[in-house]
């Protein structure tokens, strides 16, 4: 398909609404967005597994999920990252002596090794269901992307794991990938496997964890809800999430 653009849309803070639902003038704006020949992708933290209730309230078939570790393209996936199990042993080990849950994602499950106040927290923080407890499905199933669930001890994982990268995305718990997996790096991955090098990008977000995602866009969109490192790189802040930010920046690019 020749499209006019290519629309890549954080989740939360950003596409949903403080309840973690779409409302209907942004799904509104989805289908109007396919219409004039933008191709619509989630780019979230979280796998699909946790958000099919998204994906059919916008009628998504893209995404960029796990931070960037895994890339689906209308019903089809065309990348993905996997972390090895040498060093989702270590890991387990570092949570184990930590005293931390440890979480385990790929694009069909999630799981984890045990519940405590941090990961209920985690979960709820998100409007997410709590994870299977399942320690060693690792050993049978592909992982992407691992979480630590605790509000401290980052820096004990950082220097313990310098072939990973790590996403602190709420109070609760820390997104792990492979070194330089980002949504950015996704985003150009994307582009490069569809050969849509001349194709317009927009990235929209609001946290930390998508300073990658709108440095790799061509036009930058933060969020009015947007942190300030966000607002300060934008080409455009629009309104919150609150307040249909999404479709009132679409409107400005004229893409809807």
């Amino acid at each position: 398909m020749n499209y006019r653009g290519i629309a890549f849309f954080d989740l939360d803070g950003t596409l949903l609404n403080e309840n973690s639902q779409v409302s209907s003038a942004v799904a509104n704006g989805m289908d109007r967005l396919r219409d004039n020949q933008i191709l619509p992708v989630i780019a979230t933290g979280r796998t699909e597994a946790e958000i099919p209730q998204i994906l059919n309230d916008t009628k998504i078939t893209s995404n960029i999920v796990m931070n960037g570790s895994f890339i689906r393209v209308n019903g089809d996936i065309i990348h993905r990252e996997i972390i090895d199990k040498t060093t989702i042993e270590k890991m387990l080990q570092l949570t184990k002596e930590n005293q931390q849950p440890l979480a385990f994602y790929n694009h069909s499950n999630y799981w984890a090794t045990q519940h405590n106040d941090d990961l209920v927290n985690a979960y709820q923080y998100i409007h997410s269901q709590l994870p299977e407890i399942n320690p060693n499905a690792y050993l049978k199933r592909e992982v992407n992307m691992l979480l630590v669930l605790g509000q401290d001890k980052d820096e004990t994982y950082h220097e313990a794991f310098p072939e990973l990268t790590f996403y602190r995305n709420g109070p609760y718990s820390i997104d792990i990938v492979k070194k330089n997996v980002s949504k950015g790096q996704a985003v150009r991955k994307l582009i490069e496997i569809l050969q849509l090098e001349n194709v317009p990008t927009y990235g929209f977000g609001d946290g930390l964890n998508d300073l990658a995602l709108l440095e790799a866009c061509d036009y930058k969109i933060a969020m009015g809800n947007a942190k300030k490192e966000l607002k300060e790189m934008a080409d455009f802040i629009t309104l919150t999430n609150q307040e249909d930010g999404i479709v009132h920046a679409l409107k400005t690019f004229d893409l809807i």
